[in-house]
Formats: structure tokens, sequence, C-alpha cells
């Protein structure tokens, strides 16, 4: 076969399809170093009164005019944490234990990013749960009995899956007072606590999750350690 033959418009296209995403994805690896790979901080000015436009997972960001990174203000007061509260790192995470990628990261990166900086991260778990409100109350009902990580890392195994028979199998299986923890789920106790957390997210503008914030920094997606610890450690150094 003549190696030489011009290749069809359709292949042109598809080529020259190809080096665009190349360029583009290069360019973009380029702007993140330092900061973040593959995901992006955008540079909105947050208000009050206004939804902050937080990046999506999988979204490219222009590179051209890019504004400095925006920290924003979470509150983190009344909410699970781990971790000493003056550390130096606050990981904050909206989440959803109905998320697949949300449990990957829990099981995959969560204990190895906490075990590399010892001392130094306080992780706060804020809820988005848009597939599943009533594991996020039953997490809540599970704290009354000083069992809410116990509880949170059990949903998130998914041994029994996400259920109102799961639910009860998991308060079993942490020896909690069933009487206690049946009427707290039949009374919805934390259904308001949890619509604010969600209505909170949702006006900052997550539309995903996880959605994670280091520092007040956005991260966006269940990234692999390296992606976290380049943002940490650029905040352990002094800051973006």
């Amino acid at each position: 076969m003549n190696e030489e033959i011009t290749p069809t418009p359709k292949k042109e296209r598809m080529i020259s399809f190809k080096r665009d995403q190349f360029y583009t994805v290069m360019v973009i690896v380029a702007f993140s170093v330092g900061i973040l790979t593959g995901y992006f901080i955008w540079g909105a000015n947050p208000t009050a009164s206004a939804a902050i436009a937080v990046p999506q997972q999988g979204q490219v960001a222009a590179v051209e005019n890019q504004a400095p990174p925006t920290r924003y203000e979470i509150p983190t007061e009344g909410f699970f944490s781990v971790g000493p509260e003056d550390a130096e790192i606050t990981l904050i995470e909206f989440s959803d234990f109905g998320c697949s990628f949300c449990a990957k990261w829990h099981n995959e990166t969560y204990e190895d990013l906490m075990a590399a900086y010892p001392g130094k991260i306080r992780f706060v778990y804020r809820n988005v749960p848009f597939r599943a409100f009533p594991a996020a109350e039953a997490a809540m009902c599970a704290s009354e009995q000083d069992a809410y990580w116990p509880y949170h890392d059990k949903l998130f195994s998914y041994e029994y899956g996400l259920s109102d028979d799961a639910y009860i199998q998991y308060a079993e299986d942490l020896n909690l007072d069933m009487d206690s923890f049946n009427t707290c789920m039949s009374e919805h106790r934390y259904q308001e606590f949890i619509q604010n957390d969600m209505d909170f997210a949702t006006q900052l503008g997550i539309q995903s999750t996880p959605t994670f914030f280091i520092n007040g920094l956005a991260l966006v997606g269940a990234q692999p350690i390296g992606a976290f610890k380049q943002v940490i450690d650029l905040e352990l150094a002094g800051g973006s």
C-alpha cells in the first residue's frame, strides 16, 4: 500500500480533533502545576448573595486572564470532624453516601492521606445527599450514640447496600441501642439539618460529589492522593 496516500477529509478531521485534544490537555496541565493536576480552581469573587461557580469534574476552565485562586469561606462549626481543630490544613468534603466515587475516595485515599500528614489535617464531613438522603440521616442518628464515624465507615463499605434494612443492620453490627436508633430515624430528627447542609452546597454551586476544599481551595472529584498532596504541600510551605 502506498504510504503517501493523502488522508480523507474524515480522517483529517479526526486527526485534527485528536491534536486539539492533546494541545488542550497540555495547556491545562501546565496551568495546573503547583496547584492541581487535572482540576481547576476558578477565580470567582464570592459574595454572600451570589452562588459561587465551583468547577465541576471534567470541566475545562479558561486559562487566559485567569484570576488568582479563590479561597472559599466554608463553615466547619457544628459538623463532624477528625483531627486537631488548630491543624494547619482544613480539608472539607461535601459528600454523598450514595456516591460510588465518594466511597472510592474514602476507601482508597482518605486513610493514606491522613497518615501522610499526622496531626496536620482537620477533616470535616458535610452532606450533599443527592442519592442517599436516608443514609445521611442514619449516620446522624448513630451520632447520638457516639458512633458517627464507625457508622460513616459502614455506609461506605456498602456491605449490605443502602436501604432501610441495611441501615438497621449497620446499627446492629455496631451494637447501637436499636430502639433509640429506630425512633430517631422514624422521626427524621436530622432532616432539616441535612437539608440545610445540602442547600448551602447547592447555593455554593456544588453539582457533583465528592467536592473538597483544602484551606478554602476547591478540588473536585475522587482524585488520587498525589493531587491532594500537591495542594497540601504548597499550603504547608506558605500557601499559593
